[in-house]
């Protein structure tokens, strides 16, 4: 099987690399962002281990980019264990991640989960009712109208969507999307849930963003 590494730390890349190719994988070394996205469309890789800080073309370029026209699993790999970090790397499709410094035996046992189970990814595009998400172009439409929303607010909508139907606390909504432990006396959840009614409600009769008092909100088409 064949491994793309996007690393530029020379040691640690050499250091992958090597352990790849002992473990019985054939493994490519790109280090820097362009070249490893050039490899990663041009050559038939089954897994792509990502780091997220690179020269010429960040980790989050690569993978936004390699999205667009390939399937391929990618691991990543980040210096910063921040839910900021992992939400972002999720919604532009990132498969599994690790947090630098890790062991190479949790490295491998992540590339062969990966590998046996292919590549699993979250929807790409989310519909509810006549709204339509498309989580890889962060474009939102409701009944073909285009919506123009903050990088905060296509988080929200974004997380809204993927649980719909279910209820999310604001202490929920405050931890995923503004990486915040909620404060009662803080309203940016509510202030925040109102400016994305404004706009993907406001202009239409039915209604998508619910409250449930006492408990949160919810997204789904009701009756």
């Amino acid at each position: 099987m064949r491994i793309l590494i996007v690393e530029d730390e020379p040691k640690t890349g050499a250091y992958l690399q090597q352990g790849l190719r002992e473990s019985g994988y054939l493994a490519d070394l790109a280090t820097n962002g362009r070249d490893g996205l050039h490899l990663a469309l041009e050559e038939d890789y089954e897994l792509v281990v990502l780091d997220v800080m690179l020269p010429m073309l960040d980790g989050w370029t690569v993978l936004r980019r390699l999205r667009e026209r390939r399937d391929t699993p990618v691991l990543f790999l980040t210096a910063r264990d921040e839910v900021a970090d992992r939400v972002q790397g999720f919604e532009l499709g990132a498969d599994d991640y690790l947090v630098k410094p890790f062991a190479f035996a949790e490295l491998l046992a992540r590339i062969k989960a990966l590998l046996r189970r292919g590549p699993v990814r979250e929807l790409e595009l989310i519909k509810v009712a006549d709204l339509d998400i498309d989580v890889l172009r962060r474009r939102v439409t409701r009944a073909g109208a285009r919506i123009e929303l903050t990088a905060k607010e296509f988080a929200l909508l974004h997380l809204l969507a993927q649980r719909q139907g279910e209820v999310l606390s604001r202490t929920l909504i405050a931890s995923q999307v503004w990486d915040m432990n909620f404060d009662s006396d803080t309203n940016v959840v509510d202030v925040a849930v109102r400016r994305l009614r404004a706009k993907i409600d406001d202009p239409w009769t039915a209604k998508l963003v619910h409250t449930v008092r006492g408990m949160g909100y919810v997204l789904e088409a009701r009756p």
